[in-house]
């Protein structure tokens, strides 16, 4: 049974009668406990039975491993850098792949945009090969300008320095 308490109008808890239903908690924790006990026990023993055959298999194997020793190390220390090296060419192997894929997608989206990049490209040259040639024409334009001055100044002294006596 629970009672009911009501306090400040808002709040009403229901508290638990500590007779019947702390008895029924204790009964399942109990049944838990007995019915994992076994298992606990089982897995426990399995443990110390598999800790004791390392054990064992450790002191047998350990006048092995130093006998041979000479031969294990190395033995492992190249096997463990074959490993190694078939693992570093799978990795640069599909590196390059995932590369030449990434670039295959780049060309393939590129080559939608090939033909108007050509006439941006083709305006743009031609836009170029104007203003170049229009600053060519105004250039040659000026030097000639130039050279019509100086040779208009220049046949002036020239010629007073031709009527004039040699002093």
């Amino acid at each position: 049974m629970a009672t009911t308490t009501t306090y400040d109008r808002h709040f009403t808890t229901t508290q638990p009668h500590y007779g019947q239903q702390s008895h029924s908690q204790s009964t399942s924790k109990t049944l838990a406990i007995i019915a994992l006990l076994p298992v606990g026990g089982v897995l426990l023993g399995l443990a110390g039975i598999t800790f004791i055959g390392t054990l064992i298999g450790l002191a047998l194997a350990t006048p092995l491993f130093i006998i041979f020793s000479p031969v294990i190390v190395p033995a492992i220390l190249t096997i463990g850098l074959a490993v190694t090296g078939f693992l570093a060419s799978g990795t640069f192997g599909l590196t390059g792949l995932s590369s030449l894929s990434y670039l295959l997608n780049m060309v393939r989206q590129a080559a939608g945009s090939v033909p108007e990049q050509v006439d941006y490209v083709k305006g743009t040259l031609q836009d170029a090969g104007e203003y170049a040639g229009q600053k060519t024409k105004d250039f040659g334009q000026k030097i000639q300008n130039t050279a019509h001055e100086m040779g208009d100044q220049g046949q002036g002294g020239k010629e007073g320095r031709k009527s004039g006596d040699r002093t």
